[in-house]
């Protein structure tokens, strides 16, 4: 039974609002891939996430920011809370929420996981971080592993008796994975011994489960040089026997953990491979076996990364959704001062809420989280459309658009949600910057999301240098042509959406002439200076669209509730005081300016 009193986490009728009203998830049902499911069925798994978020991951957030793990030069202590939590979580069965049946999922839709999921990471981000890359590590595994692979290894993550991690970074390499110099040595019986370093590395040591499994970036002595020569390798923690049986220590050793500002409860970790700390069979060398063929190690872990960046938007959008709930509570709340025109000082002060400047803190607080959570969850759509949709065309397309969308849905949320943060505190006056309330390690919790798989300039990067210009600029063409069905839609209905959608069309048009105009003449140098600003102004306009699709899914004006009207008027102040941004943003990029690119650097 739900709860009377409305969370603090998340806003189930949001939720509800997004599944069903809007991205009709109750339809897919009809296809095979889901016809065990309806829509109580659905309804369950987000009361179920509710409950079990609330009770077993929300009480312990702040006492694991509190109480970071520690390393006596041994092992990692963690508070006994971190682990009693995943333990529950792992018996609801959810983190196979969305995975095939055959595996022991569960096979819901990815919207309704991806939904559930969220939950968790508004709760308690840093717990849910473990098993948020254990699913990635597992759907890489399920993507590209071996029949014997997924048996001895992904099985035990999805029961939740291993966990997972993906090792790229270097010291001295960061996000140029080009750089990578862990080696893989062959050997004799087929497996590899791995020698390196790798930092950075979230979840890559604690005794939270009985192994973690480690895929780890190396390259095989001989192959090509850069990104060409990496190959991907499982190195577990503790080996695996044919049946199973847990063996000898591998040769993975934690040098130190890492403090971050935020994340806290989650281990981050320098982790050294090979170095003898440990050795299997009686000699130094982590114990690796090579996942998929030779040399396609980036190919494959882009399957992990792509995944991990829709999720690291997710958990900034959650971080952002809680935070705006309990200011909006403390504004309810908190008494101080009088209406401007009030002329009586003997009058009882108003809540906060009254004051115009705090309802314009909330009400932008409100057009970022559930723009950002209606991105999310249409991006959790595609990927359904993308594995069930009865067309291969519509297969296709959803690919198409998913990809184009990947690094929007990591940055823009990483970004935004982070500014709703920022105005959660300001809501809060000088009691946000306390930790008597959660609002400031909520600031400091997502301010590690811009960075998290892939900084925003590589998200840029990514979208003006590839996404958008692949396949002879298909990327960008199936998007502004999805945006421009919506703009047509919402014309036919007229009134409000029509006035709304003339504005959106503006936007999109100035978006494609601007990226014709960087790439005028191909150079990559000069049209990616201003990458960020880019994918600054087209997340604006792809937030714009998404909140023009909330409002054609609402019941026409004048009618529905307080709910449906919060909706509308998000909508207005997004296309009124947010979209009109990107008009000197599209300005900048349309004059193709050099200022960075002739800044030089002896000249800071």
């Amino acid at each position: 039974m739900r709860s009377a009193v409305p969370s603090t986490l998340l806003s189930r009728r949001d939720l509800d609002f997004l599944l069903h009203d809007w991205l009709q998830v109750s339809k897919l049902v009809e296809r095979p891939r889901y016809a065990e499911h309806s829509r109580d069925t659905f309804d369950d798994a987000l009361d179920l996430a509710e409950r079990v978020a609330t009770e077993q991951f929300a009480p312990h957030n702040r006492a694991a920011d509190l109480a970071e793990p520690t390393f006596d030069g041994q092992r990692v202590r963690l508070i006994p809370q971190v682990r009693a939590a995943l333990e529950s979580f792992a018996e609801t069965g959810l983190l196979t929420a969305g995975l095939d049946a055959s595996v022991g999922g569960l096979q819901l839709p990815h919207a309704v996981a991806a939904a559930c999921f969220t939950w968790f990471q508004a709760a308690n981000v840093s717990t849910s971080a473990y098993p948020f890359l254990t699913l990635g590590n597992a759907n890489l595994l399920l993507a590209h592993g071996s029949a014997e692979q997924v048996d001895t290894y992904v099985r035990p993550m999805l029961e939740g008796r291993f966990f997972g991690t993906m090792c790229l970074s270097e010291p001295h390499a960061g996000s140029s994975l080009a750089d990578i110099t862990t080696r893989a040595e062959p050997q004799p019986d087929g497996t590899y011994r791995l020698f390196g370093t790798k930092m950075w590395i979230s979840g890559g040591d604690h005794e939270l489960a009985e192994n973690i499994v480690h895929l780890v970036l190396a390259r095989i002595p001989g192959g090509p040089p850069g990104v060409k020569g990496i190959s991907l390798f499982i190195v577990p923690k503790v080996l695996v026997g044919p049946d199973g049986s847990l063996g000898d220590r591998n040769d993975v050793v934690l040098v130190g953990l890492n403090h971050k500002m935020g994340f806290r409860g989650t281990t981050n970790t320098l982790l050294s491979f090979g170095d003898g700390g440990h050795t299997p069979a009686g000699r130094p060398g982590a114990v690796g076996h090579l996942v998929g063929p030779p040399h396609q190690g980036l190919a494959q872990m882009f399957h992990m990364m792509n995944e991990a960046r829709i999720g690291v938007g997710a958990g900034a959008t959650a971080l952002g959704y809680t935070g705006y709930l309990k200011s909006l509570a403390y504004a309810r709340e908190r008494p101080q001062g009088r209406p401007v025109g009030g002329k009586d000082p003997a009058a009882p002060q108003v809540p906060i809420i009254d004051h115009p400047d705090v309802r314009r803190m909330l009400l932008a607080q409100k057009s970022y989280v559930e723009g950002a959570l209606a991105l999310v969850l249409y991006c959790a759509r595609l990927l359904d459309e993308e594995k069930t949709a009865p067309a291969e065309a519509d297969r296709e397309r959803a690919h198409l658009l998913l990809d184009v969308l990947t690094p929007i849905t990591k940055s823009w949320p990483s970004q935004w949600c982070l500014t709703a943060n920022d105005l959660a505190i300001q809501v809060l006056g000088g009691a946000g910057y306390t930790r008597d309330h959660d609002v400031e390690q909520h600031y400091r919790d997502n301010r590690l999301n811009p960075i998290h798989e892939g900084t925003h300039g590589i998200q840029a990067l990514d979208l003006l240098g590839r996404k958008v210009t692949m396949h002879d600029g298909a990327g960008l063409v199936v998007l502004t042509g999805t945006i421009r069905d919506t703009v047509d839609r919402a014309r036919q209905v007229g009134g409000e959406a029509a006035e709304l959608a003339d504005r959106l069309a503006g936007g999109v048009d100035r978006v494609v002439a601007v990226t014709r105009r960087l790439w005028a003449d191909g150079d990559p140098v000069l049209a990616l200076a201003n990458a960020s600003v880019y994918l600054e102004a087209v997340g604006h306009v792809v937030i714009a669209w998404m909140w023009l699709e909330q409002v054609l899914a609402l019941p026409p004006q004048g009618s529905g509730d307080a709910f449906h009207a919060g909706k509308r008027q998000a909508a207005r102040y997004f296309f009124t005081v947010e979209l009109p941004r990107t008009g000197p943003q599209l300005d900048l990029l349309d004059s193709r300016d050099r200022t960075t690119l002739e800044m030089r650097a002896d000249w800071f």
